[in-house]
């Protein structure tokens, strides 16, 4: 009997990526990576009259009340970017009913967005979220250094079952990274309260978010009983797939996640699903597309 192949490490998984990105990815996104990131990286140089055509979003309403005509904030664009992956590392995302999990997926993402940033010349650094905990690698820059990074968080071992839900410490997280860094939030939005002070951070930084999902939490088995984890409470229940009451439950649950998903990121261009099963660099693709239109209107 031939022994089991070895399992790959994080690095060497990062490398097999990096090489699908490199032959895929920079001939067909790496302009509109540009493009749709860079809208508000960007550091203040002064005040100018408004001219129509400018955004809106610039306008300097305290100069504009004190000279009764629009003036509007003029920026310099940032050399570079500073991408941070937010894993918010949740006991439900050991979820997984195909050959993946959750977890897997949303690690491979993570790397992929990572190999992204080295091949653009950008810094990268992660918030990695556990039930009571967090771990910070502060923002880097070149490929060597980002993939040493990556390969950090995609090393971390998995949480516990039983460790409940995680609480970002968000007072923290603004202390650990810069004003306009892009903030790639990824993980399972299972429904709960809307993070305090949203608004500002969301003004302090260009909040993506990126959500995983498994093809049952869409329709559910048809036959029999399973067991799954409560993402609210991290308890396993059991569940009667094939019960009226219980698709009613299931129902519900996903209408009431993805009003908090649209909640935290009332854009569509800024949040992005992928499943489980899904080509995830096919996903990254169509999702920079999407997001190269809406900057182009």
């Amino acid at each position: 009997m031939n022994a089991p192949a070895p399992t790959p490490t994080p690095t060497a998984l990062l490398r097999k990526l990096e090489w699908r990105v490199r032959h895929t990815a920079d001939s067909l996104i790496g302009g509109e990576y540009r493009s749709v990131f860079r809208g508000r990286g960007r550091e203040f140089d002064q005040v100018v009259q408004y001219e129509f055509g400018d955004d809106v979003r610039d306008i300097d309403w305290n100069v504009t009340a004190r000279r009764g005509e629009p003036y509007r904030k003029k920026y310099v664009e940032e050399r570079e970017l500073t991408i941070v992956l937010l894993f918010d590392d949740s006991p439900s995302l050991q979820f997984g009913s195909g050959a993946r999990s959750k977890r897997d997926t949303l690690l491979e993402l993570a790397g992929l967005f990572a190999l992204l940033s080295a091949g653009n010349r950008d810094r990268a650094g992660f918030w990695h979220a556990i039930p009571g905990h967090h771990l910070v690698q502060e923002p880097v820059r070149g490929r060597t250094a980002i993939i040493h990074t990556a390969a950090t968080l995609l090393a971390q071992p998995v949480p516990d079952i039983d460790a409940g839900a995680v609480d970002i410490d968000w007072q923290r997280f603004v202390h650990a990274f810069p004003r306009h860094s892009v903030v790639l939030w990824l993980g399972d939005f299972a429904p709960r309260a809307v993070p305090p002070a949203w608004s500002a951070l969301r003004r302090r930084y260009q909040m993506i978010g990126l959500r995983v999902e498994d093809p049952w939490e869409r329709i559910l088995p048809s036959h029999g009983r399973l067991t799954a984890v409560d993402p609210t409470t991290g308890e396993l229940v059991p569940f009667d797939t094939t019960s009226k009451a219980g698709r009613a439950r299931h129902a519900l649950w996903v209408r009431a996640r993805d009003a908090y998903w649209q909640e935290l990121f009332p854009a569509a261009i800024d949040r992005l699903t992928v499943s489980t099963e899904d080509d995830l660099l096919d996903a990254v693709i169509r999702f920079f597309r999407a997001r190269t239109r809406a900057v182009r209107r």
